[in-house]
């Protein structure tokens, strides 16, 4: 499995494509997969501020419920209704259709990991 380059991702598995102030947030192809069939999502409304680290919503899948990490200190701009409605879009293009929320960044950490950073963490290679 291959993930994008221009991405950064983190050790919970959220994906983040920022541009200026401006980012995209979803979950990684790895974590769709591990989680099987997604069949609800609960995303913070717009204008909520979170913090770096902090949950901010969760997944269920058939299998499990599982929380989700904001990547960044932020304010959600926007959120993907068609996620929630049809919550199999992740499943079907994690990185483009499969987003989950759009933010203006506050502060970036230095800890996010890099495409090639993220594939040899999943693998156990820390």
């Amino acid at each position: 499995m291959s993930y994008p380059n221009g991405l950064k991702y983190t050790k919970e598995h959220e994906w983040i494509k920022i541009e200026g102030s401006v980012a995209t947030i979803g979950i990684t192809k790895y974590a769709i997969d591990q989680l099987g069939d997604i069949v609800y999502l609960d995303l913070p409304k717009v204008g909520a501020s979170f913090k770096a680290g902090v949950n901010f919503g969760t997944v269920e899948s058939v299998k499990t419920v599982s929380d989700l990490y904001m990547p960044v200190s932020c304010k959600i701009t926007e959120i993907n209704q068609t996620a929630i409605d049809s919550p199999d879009c992740l499943a079907e293009d994690a990185y483009s259709k499969g987003w989950l929320v759009k933010v203006e960044v506050e502060n970036i950490p230095a800890d996010l990991l890099s495409a090639s950073e993220y594939e040899n963490y999943i693998k156990g290679g820390n």
